[in-house]
């Protein structure tokens, strides 16, 4: 596998990255169980922006010096494009969350511990699919088409099924994980067992933090072939891929105040799948430049956003006095 980053950046990179984790649950231990506010993931949110630009920052600083401005801009703005298109598919994960988290009845003061280990699974099982990804396009450059081919018809069928609510009962991972498992009917604070009968069980939280891994699972074999669209160095898709994931929970906490706000967004999400699929399928016929990409990535998402934001249904409030 072939990447352009040097060594050191490799390991500040996983550095920094444990660091943040390391952050992030002191923090978390430190707070307590409590329920995260607007303010509070607007905050965090930020944060997590604001650290992947300067990466990015330190990313091209370093390959200027070694590669000269030009290929440094190149892929500092490939970094930049895989960062925004993981972020706006990881927005799907986020609805799919808040349904899962409704389904079970988990109280907000406890889903910020699921969404934190889910977090760093996520991280572990991402960075395998990626280095396999890429190893496996360095020896097979075919493979590019079947994802371009697996996108455009996943764009396709997220259009065709836009809007609607999956079934929680007909989940095929819930009713393994039922059948594998004993659960309690109730929930036990933010413990994963508890005794009952005395009988040691899981609680209906273990299931949800495993419905959270295999779904961010089953969304990575969707948003990790996009990024392989824009580059194929394994450093710039990992590295985007991971500081997008970084900020996954905060971005849970922020949109789920306002989901029914953003409930067309799904379009949007499946143009882009769309559009990376034919770009990819393109590859070896016609290249499209990364500012392109990036321009018409945000483009997209900016219309679905604002055109969601216009046409958001309003909610009736019940007259109090009857």
């Amino acid at each position: 596998m072939d990447t352009i980053a040097p060594l050191w950046l490799w390991i500040f990179f996983v550095v920094s990255v444990l660091a943040a984790l390391v952050v992030d649950f002191v923090v978390m231990r430190n707070q307590g169980a409590h329920a995260v506010g607007v303010r509070e993931a607007l905050r965090w949110s930020l944060v997590w922006v604001l650290l992947s630009l300067a990466f990015n920052a330190l990313f091209w600083w370093a390959l200027k010096g070694e590669h000269g401005v030009e290929v440094a801009n190149t892929r500092a703005l490939e970094f930049l494009t895989g960062y925004l298109i993981e972020k706006s598919l990881a927005v799907d994960n986020v609805f799919v969350f808040l349904m899962i988290f409704s389904y079970f009845a988990v109280p907000p003061a406890f889903q910020k511990r699921v969404l934190m280990i889910g977090i760093v699974g996520a991280i572990v099982l991402r960075t395998v699919m990626i280095l396999l990804g890429a190893w496996l396009i360095a020896q097979f450059h075919w493979l590019l088409y079947v994802f371009g081919a697996f996108l455009l018809i996943t764009g396709i069928k997220m259009w065709r099924h836009a809007g609607e609510t999956p079934d929680m009962e007909a989940n095929p991972a819930l009713k393994l994980l039922r059948r594998v498992l004993p659960v309690s009917s109730s929930l036990d604070g933010e413990k994963f067992f508890t005794l009952e009968n005395g009988r040691r069980i899981a609680t209906p939280l273990l299931l949800v933090v495993a419905l959270v891994g295999i779904t961010d699972v089953i969304f990575a074999v969707d948003s990790i072939p996009a990024i392989f669209a824009i580059t194929t160095d394994p450093f710039i898709v990992l590295t985007s891929n991971v500081f997008a994931i970084l900020g996954l929970r905060a971005m849970y906490f922020l949109l789920a105040a306002a989901a029914e706000k953003f409930h067309l967004l799904s379009y949007g999400l499946a143009l882009v799948l769309a559009f990376i699929g034919t770009k990819m399928m393109l590859i070896d016929v016609f290249k499209i430049p990364v500012f392109v990409s990036l321009g018409v990535v945000a483009t997209i998402l900016a219309v679905t956003m604002v055109w969601s934001l216009k046409t958001a249904p309003r909610i009736v409030r019940g007259d109090s006095g009857s």
